[in-house]
């Protein structure tokens, strides 16, 4: 697989407007804030000076993902983003080196990018997203 980057660290938060002015005190400010109808959340995008950004999660309703992830565990890391070139190719070459995906094909995620899960069970627990800015994957 190529060498993605690291496009953005995914936090689940219970309240967007109560957790905005924490990432703030950091110098973290967002820049758009959008609802992902899909996935059952809002998300709060608040980019870091040198590139990436923070992704705030907030569930729109209680049996979604980010919803299910608060009532398990709480606020929190939720997942890791990697940008790639290709993600049909990478998630070819995930599952090849038996990585599970969550998400066989791409679909549409925040700013209109497309995206695809990675089981956590492989990777160490960590729920790894891989995205692609193109208009196409």
């Amino acid at each position: 697989m190529e060498r993605p980057t690291l496009d953005h660290i995914g936090v689940a938060v219970a309240d967007l407007e109560a957790a905005l002015p924490r990432w703030g005190a950091l110098g973290l400010e967002a820049v758009r804030v959008e609802e992902v109808a899909g996935e059952r959340v809002r998300v709060a995008l608040l980019p870091f000076a040198g590139g990436g950004r923070i992704e705030l999660l907030e569930p729109t309703e209680p049996d979604g993902p980010v919803g299910r992830f608060l009532a398990r565990r709480g606020a929190g890391l939720h997942h890791v983003a990697l940008q790639v070139q290709d993600l049909r190719q990478a998630l070819r070459e995930a599952e090849a080196a038996g990585l599970e995906p969550i998400d066989r094909a791409p679909r549409r995620g925040a700013e209109g990018r497309w995206v695809a899960f990675l089981r956590p069970g492989a990777l160490d627990g960590v729920l790894v997203e891989l995205c692609q800015k193109e208009a196409e994957a």
